[in-house]
C-alpha cells in the first residue's frame, strides 16, 4: 500500500506506549506486536521532492526516537533525505537523551527540536509513561538542543497534574522557545481538573517569562476562546 508521505512520517516507528490515551488507531497490544516499517524510506525518498521547502513534523502519533532507532536509523535516514530536498524537520519526542544522537544533523537541517513534557516527578512519569524517558532526560535533551543552536519547543500535554505542568515551565523557560499547551482528554479523571484556572495560571507564568506560546483549542474553550 502506498501511504502519503505525511502519514508515513507519523507512523514511522512503533508508538511510545503510555497509560493515558492520546490518539491510537490500534490497540496497545497491537502496537506492542508491531515491527518497524523500514521499507518506508524508499517511499519517503520518492515523495520528498513534493514537499521541498516545507516543514514536516516527526511525529505526533508516535515517537521518532524509540529504542529501535539505534539499530534501524529510520529517522536519521529521513533527516538525510530532508536535507537533500530543503525540508525542515520539526521533531517531537519523549526519548530525552536518546534523541540527541542526531543533534548535529538536526542543526544542519535547521530542525526545530521539541519534547512532550507531562511530569516533573519520576514516579508519576514511570506510571503514566513507562516506555518514555524520565523528565530529567527530556530536560537535558532540550538544553543540548538549545546549546547547539536549535529552536526548541515543548508540547505541554496532556496536563494530568496542573501543578507539575506549571512547574515544568518554571524549570525549562531558559532553554525552551515556544510552548504549546493542551489539556487531558479521553479520561473521566480529566473532568476533575479546573481547566480555566490552569489555563489562566499557565498563561500568566508564560507571559511572566516572556515566552511565545500557543493554547490549543481544547483548552482555549475554557478561556473564552
Amino acid at each position: 500500500m502506498n501511504w502519503p508521505l505525511i502519514y508515513i512520517l507519523d507512523v514511522i516507528t512503533v508508538v511510545s506506549i503510555v497509560t493515558y490515551l492520546c490518539f491510537l488507531y490500534k490497540t496497545r497490544e497491537q502496537f506492542l506486536r508491531s515491527s518497524p516499517r523500514t521499507q518506508v524510506i524508499a517511499q519517503i525518498a520518492r515523495e520528498a521532492p513534493l514537499y521541498a521547502g516545507k516543514e514536516i513534523l516527526l511525529c505526533f502519533t508516535c515517537d521518532p526516537y524509540q529504542s529501535i532507532e539505534t539499530e534501524h536509523k529510520i529517522t536519521r535516514q529521513t533527516l538525510e533525505i530532508f536535507m537533500r530536498h530543503n525540508i525542515r524537520a520539526r521533531i517531537l519526542t519523549k526519548a530525552g537523551m536518546g534523541s540527541v544522537i542526531d543533534v548535529a544533523l538536526m542543526k544542519e537541517n535547521r530542525a526545530i527540536y521539541g519534547a512532550t513534557l507531562t511530569f516533573v516527578d519520576d514516579v508519576d512519569s514511570r506510571y503514566y509513561e513507562p516506555y518514555a524517558a524520565l523528565p530529567w532526560s527530556r530536560f537535558e535533551a532540550l538544553k543540548i538542543a538549545k546549546e547547539a543552536g536549535l529552536e526548541t519547543w515543548v508540547s505541554l500535554e496532556p496536563v494530568i497534574s496542573p501543578e507539575q505542568s506549571i512547574e515544568i515551565i518554571h524549570l525549562t523557560h531558559e532553554y525552551v522557545d515556544v510552548y504549546k499547551v493542551g489539556k487531558w482528554n479521553h479520561d473521566k479523571k480529566a473532568k476533575d481538573i479546573n481547566w480555566r484556572d490552569f489555563g489562566i495560571r499557565a498563561k500568566e507564568v508564560l507571559q511572566q517569562y516572556g515566552k511565545n506560546y500557543y493554547i490549543k483549542r481544547d483548552l482555549a474553550v475554557f478561556l473564552n476562546g
